[in-house]
């Protein structure tokens, strides 16, 4: 049966110093890097496991992340696909942003509507924002349409959904390397996304869903990609401190 491996990148610089981050781009932290290395370890430790893909957004740090789990993992020499699809949601206005601040300046239950909710984005940017990405040379191939100005969970699942059915479903099922796994380093609210379409979660439940940093989510599916079992790798108490830190960064 095939396995897919859903990590969210280790600690940005952006995590510690809690802002919005979105598609900015920021380099992991040492904790991020060590966070990155020992998801590796888990991945190793998982005897049953033949990684034969790697997929991740075209972002720093999840690509840096996926390369540091491949190192501990000792599979460097995997095939790799990015993509945009994969990239964090878009914060809008929010982006570079401390959390706290935001929602001491907005309300705790604003701030908690425009990162939880399903279908209410933040404010965009405004046109001609120096936070707009447009001219970064990685979406060049991409139209204005196409690169966002605030995205809710909702537009990342749109986005996410195609990548999934077209491109993740062919590594998964593809002749001849049934029974093998493939990695998806990405970002807290682009695997979200995929565990809404792939655990058929309502909107209220993926509400309440906090994905940790740097800790592999494994799902065993069958070959329609049902899921068959999921679990975190590694410490349940620690997996769960992790998701309870990522829950209160907005205070």
């Amino acid at each position: 049966m095939p396995d897919l491996v859903l990590l969210r990148h280790g600690r940005s610089a952006w995590n510690d110093q809690n802002l919005f981050t979105g598609w900015h781009d920021v380099d992991l932290t040492s904790v991020g890097e060590a966070e990155a290395r020992e998801a590796g370890r888990l991945l190793a430790a998982e005897q049953d496991l033949d990684l034969r893909f790697v997929h991740t957004s075209v972002l720093t740090r999840a690509i840096r992340t996926a390369n540091l789990a491949l190192d501990g993992a000792d599979r460097a020499w995997l095939k790799v696909r990015r993509s945009w699809r994969l990239n964090e949601r878009h914060y809008g206005d929010l982006t570079g942003k401390n959390k706290k601040e935001t929602a001491e300046q907005f309300g705790l239950e604003q701030v908690t509507l425009w990162r939880r909710s399903y279908d209410v984005p933040p404010p965009p940017l405004a046109p001609g924002d120096p936070r707009d990405v447009a001219k970064d040379p990685r979406y060049r191939d991409l139209t204005r349409e196409q690169i966002p100005l605030t995205e809710c969970l909702a537009d990342v699942v749109t986005r996410v959904s195609p990548y999934l059915r077209d491109v993740l479903a062919e590594d998964l099922l593809t002749e001849g390397v049934r029974g093998g796994g493939v990695l998806v380093v990405a970002h807290g609210n682009s695997l979200r996304a995929l565990r809404m379409l792939l655990e058929h979660l309502a909107e209220d439940e993926i509400m309440g869903v906090e994905i940790p940093t740097g800790i592999p989510y494994r799902l065993r599916l069958d070959q329609e990609l049902n899921v068959l079992d999921a679990h975190y790798l590694g410490d349940p108490a620690a997996v769960a401190a992790a998701a309870e830190a990522v829950a209160r960064q907005a205070g």
